[in-house]
């Protein structure tokens, strides 16, 4: 089988009820991953883009995350609404979506402004 041309990584991380950091899950409103493995189906990409869940990605201030390689394109708050936009975009067109793009200055940083200080 041959490699994929692109890896999307969904985040459906769930935390507890009240956590400070927030649960991907519960702010994506339905089911993300659903949702793009029916873009890509929809498009005839399958078998050469996949949508897979992820454990927590660390990002959970910008949550919902997505991440999309190899081109390693951070995404956050991805709303359902945003599955097709992204596809369109990012996934046929090699345009990453820039309203959604998180800034390399707060990914896996300890301070941004979306994140609230630990106490």
């Amino acid at each position: 089988m041959p490699k994929f041309q692109k890896h999307i990584f969904i985040c459906t991380n769930q935390r507890e009820p009240g956590s400070a950091r927030g649960s991907c899950t519960e702010r994506a409103k339905g089911d993300l991953q659903k949702l793009f493995k029916a873009a890509i189906a929809e498009r005839d990409l399958k078998g050469r883009v996949r949508a897979n869940q992820s454990g927590c990605l660390d990002q959970c201030e910008h949550g919902p995350t997505v991440v999309v390689y190899p081109e390693a394109v951070w995404y956050g708050r991805v709303q359902p609404e945003d599955v097709s936009e992204i596809v369109e975009s990012h996934i046929l067109n090699g345009l990453p979506v820039a309203r959604l793009m998180l800034r390399d200055e707060c990914i896996n940083t300890v301070s941004c402004e979306h994140k609230r200080p630990r106490e």
